[in-house]
């Protein structure tokens, strides 16, 4: 869905205009809130998740008739039209058979996004963080988020990323979407090429109603809906992604991965290709200073989750209690009709561990910047085993946790 540019809105800052916890947590009840409040039966959201889906799945049928595929096509009727509904439905969770009509799929996604929003832990992300994030994700290749180990690298099964501020990406045809939260559950996802079932995890791309880019049409849809008595929820979904989750190319050699990675490519241009006839130009920013990312291969998504879910897991950022434990009094009037869950989660860079050498007085080395540093592969000694075992590292962030940023010949100061 293309919008263009607007003024920026609420943000979680204070009057000073400095992010809060606090104020990140008040925020973030609120937007669930109100975004349960307003899902549920929206015929609105139906239409724009059903218009989605049917781009989505069409086109990639459009590149499957014109793929290797079409060999087994007189020996097994539609098989093109499965892979299709396989790679985007079953990735995402839904048990075969999957329904021939988009409004069918809108209805059971709205279905597993209202379930997410009541079970979802809610996490809220520093502007520090989050700028880590979004480095390590630059560094990463497609076909590296295939090495992600669900049960390992992600510490919360179910949750909602609220961030900052929004993020502006420029899609394969055009448009802009400005990205405000992330959500994701555990699932078993279901492929027909070959017929199995692997551990994985729906990501869900959450717009910002009232974010950054509100082009006329976007405006009048926004009225609209109002106007009818089902206004929009404030965390518009905006896609739906199924990741693997089981760690299916971590044994793979850095060739082969390049290979996949390039094959990716290779996919997303056929499906920019067919998508050519809803492209639009992309539409100036305005005011927003935060810049846009480009994700003409469709998997900004993929990487900024890997990237997160690593950074945390491997001890990168910190996940702590907002320390507001009137956050959610003040979110709901204090009434109690607010969303029942445990306090809001937030990451924040986390200060480095001493080495041993610091401990022991020695010289030591001193950055003056941190840098994100890419997934590598290490041969990991395992005195238990007495064995070396090739595991992969990455991505994380090197430095000082109070140094700024630096992104290959750029330098960004953020706060912590």
């Amino acid at each position: 869905m293309g919008k263009a540019s607007r003024g920026k809105r609420e943000r979680s800052r204070d009057k000073a205009g400095q992010w809060t916890a606090v104020g990140a947590a008040r925020a973030a009840h609120r937007l669930r809130e109100q975004t349960q409040r307003h899902l549920a039966g929206n015929p609105w959201v139906q239409m724009t998740l059903a218009s989605n889906m049917d781009n989505v799945v069409t086109e990639l049928y459009t590149v499957l008739l014109n793929s290797d595929l079409a060999d087994l096509a007189d020996k097994l009727e539609g098989i093109e039209w499965d892979a299709a509904l396989s790679m985007t439905l079953g990735k995402q969770g839904y048990r075969p058979p999957w329904p021939r009509a988009a409004a069918e799929a809108a209805s059971w996604q709205t279905q597993q996004i209202g379930k997410l929003l009541r079970q979802a832990e809610v996490l809220v992300i520093s502007p520090a963080a989050h700028a880590a994030v979004m480095a390590a994700a630059a560094t990463l290749e497609p076909a590296d988020v295939s090495t992600l180990d669900r049960d390992q690298d992600i510490l919360v099964p179910t949750g909602l990323l609220v961030l900052p501020e929004p993020v502006v990406v420029v899609n394969r045809t055009g448009s802009l979407s400005d990205t405000r939260a992330f959500g994701w559950q555990f699932v078993t996802q279901h492929q027909i090429l070959p017929t199995a079932q692997y551990p994985g995890v729906r990501v869900t791309t959450f717009m910002d109603r009232d974010g950054p880019v509100q082009p006329p049409g976007w405006q009048q849809a926004v009225a609209q809906a109002c106007a009818s008595g089902n206004p929009l929820p404030p965390l518009m979904p905006d896609g739906m992604y199924g990741m693997r989750g089981d760690a299916c190319l971590a044994e793979e050699s850095s060739e082969m991965l390049a290979d996949l990675s390039e094959r990716h490519r290779q996919m997303q241009r056929a499906l920019t290709q067919a998508s050519q006839w809803r492209s639009e130009p992309v539409a100036e920013i305005g005011e927003w200073g935060g810049g846009h990312v480009e994700d003409p291969y469709d998997d900004f998504v993929g990487r900024y989750m890997f990237a997160f879910w690593r950074l945390i897991a491997q001890g990168v950022t910190a996940v702590g209690p907002s320390q507001a434990g009137s956050a959610r009094a003040a979110a709901t009037g204090g009434d109690g009709s607010g969303p029942q869950d445990p306090d809001v989660r937030v990451v924040r860079l986390a200060a480095p561990s001493p080495r041993p050498s610091d401990a022991a007085g020695e010289a030591k080395r001193v950055y003056h910047h941190r840098w994100p540093v890419r997934m590598h592969k290490v041969r990991q000694w395992y005195p238990s085993r007495q064995e070396h075992r090739v595991i992969w590292r990455g991505p994380y962030i090197k430095g000082p946790a109070d140094a700024p940023l630096m992104v290959g010949e750029k330098a960004y100061l953020v706060g912590s």
